[in-house]
């Protein structure tokens, strides 16, 4: 399979990964929910160039993930906010924060802590039942067909014929 195809795999992963599943789209996305917002800042913080930058950016706008609004009017200066679709990105972004904090952290600890506001307290994140709220791990999930497996993308790629 190759790169450009991954948004026409009936797979939510590969979907998912199409969007977001490159290194500094990534390091894009957490600068995001640490708020970072304007192309220079991304730039100082990252180390990335230019192109590279504007790219990741207009593909995650592209995406409908961020929204670019503009800030200043002369010169115009836009920056980048997470838009609902990418807010929902935060439960992926703090899964691979706490798989980094358990499994790559160096003796010193880790580097960034979360405070929940409501309740003050630091936390771990954790995925729950929607239903029941148990905890989920691997084990004790199962994996069955859902309506859309055989379903083509919603939105194929420019240029691509559906059916």
């Amino acid at each position: 399979m190759r790169w450009n195809e991954l948004a026409d795999q009936t797979c939510s992963v590969a979907r998912t990964v199409s969007v977001i599943g490159d290194r500094w789209t990534l390091l894009v996305l957490r600068d995001c929910f640490l708020r970072i917002r304007r192309f220079e800042q991304f730039q100082e913080k990252l180390g990335i160039t230019r192109p590279v930058l504007a790219d990741r950016l207009a593909k995650l706008v592209a995406a409908g993930v961020l929204e670019k609004v503009p800030y200043q009017l002369r010169p115009v200066r836009h920056e980048y906010r997470l838009t609902q679709k990418g807010l929902d990105l935060y439960p992926v972004l703090m899964a691979i924060v706490h798989w980094g904090d358990v499994y790559m952290t160096s003796e010193a600890g880790r580097p960034l802590m979360h405070r929940h506001k409501a309740c003050g307290h630091l936390f771990d994140p954790m995925m729950v039942c929607s239903e029941c709220r148990a905890d989920l791990t691997a084990r004790a999930v199962t994996v069955e067909p859902g309506p859309g497996v055989r379903a083509k993308p919603a939105n194929p790629p420019a240029g691509k014929a559906v059916g």
